[in-house]
């Protein structure tokens, strides 16, 4: 018991040590532009200093929490996912017999743990925030973090796939980005930016750890996969197929706001009626 707390101790002053060293450059940087080159003295001195020990502080206890449970658990349930006894039965020592279809418990834990994590992913729900104020309500904050969340479920589900099967990357990356194209050119032009913005806002604080040890994990159990090979890339696709489900979030509502619409004009148009020549 002892030794957990001096190694939990130990964790949390090495992540705070590494926190501040992070922290303190762009600290830096925000407080030489508005000394030197606005030449203003900070507003609100003091609060910001109290956000600025805030910051070091959670992120420091967020890294701890990461290294001491998610990463863990993450490979844990990968490692226990695609175990024999649980994919063939009880006594199995070997996956060689499976194919694709039979790590379908991989895909949907795989699904659910992109979604829930991006879902509470603190960037995406910083932007989400901002993009409902700067659009006056159009675009719904909920909406568009369950948009985005759903792309990185997805992700990760075609990323499991990917190592189960051992497909190469770039299949997936030349598809996706032609698919990006063709929708950039039928979405809402307002909405383009903010899905090319949302690909990178989901690989944050919480959803890369957990990705990394969701892709190293499977590349370390799954037979015949290596982890350097293999293991990596669940992050490129996370960073794609939000701007795909995004902008086909934005084409959805444009469409189903401008049908009644449509139905309205064409219900308020005066009927013709026919004169007797026309009888």
């Amino acid at each position: 018991m002892t030794g957990t707390i001096w190694h939990t101790l130990d964790l949390a002053r090495q992540a705070f040590t590494s926190t501040l060293l992070d922290v303190l450059p762009i600290a830096a940087v925000l407080v030489l532009f508005q000394t030197i080159v606005l030449r203003q003295p900070i507003p609100n001195l003091g609060r910001v200093l109290i956000g600025v020990v805030y910051v070091i502080i959670g992120l420091s206890f967020f890294l701890v929490g990461l290294e001491e449970a998610l990463f863990p658990l993450g490979k844990s349930m990968a490692r226990q996912l695609t175990d024999p006894a649980f994919l063939v039965g009880p006594g199995a020592t070997t996956t060689a017999a499976l194919g694709w279809a039979d790590y379908y418990w991989i895909y949907l834990f795989a699904f659910a743990v992109g979604f829930a994590t991006t879902i509470a992913e603190p960037s995406l729900i910083a932007v989400a925030i901002k993009a409902r104020d700067v659009s006056g309500g159009t675009l719904g904050a909920t909406g568009l973090r369950v948009a985005v969340a759903i792309g990185v479920a997805l992700s990760l589900a075609v990323g499991a796939f990917r190592i189960v099967t051992g497909t190469p990357l770039f299949l997936y990356m030349i598809v996706g980005y032609a698919l990006v194209i063709v929708q950039t050119m039928y979405a809402p032009r307002s909405i383009v930016p903010l899905a090319y913005d949302s690909g990178g806002v989901t690989t944050s604080t919480v959803t890369v750890p957990l990705v990394a040890a969701l892709g190293l994990g499977l590349a370390s159990t799954v037979p015949g996969r290596s982890p350097l090979l293999d293991g990596f890339g669940l992050i490129a696709l996370a960073s794609l197929f939000p701007m795909i489900t995004v902008m086909g979030y934005a084409q959805l509502t444009q469409w189903w706001t401008a049908a009644p619409i449509a139905g309205r004009h064409a219900a308020s148009r005066p009927r013709e009626t026919k004169t007797g020549a026309d009888r």
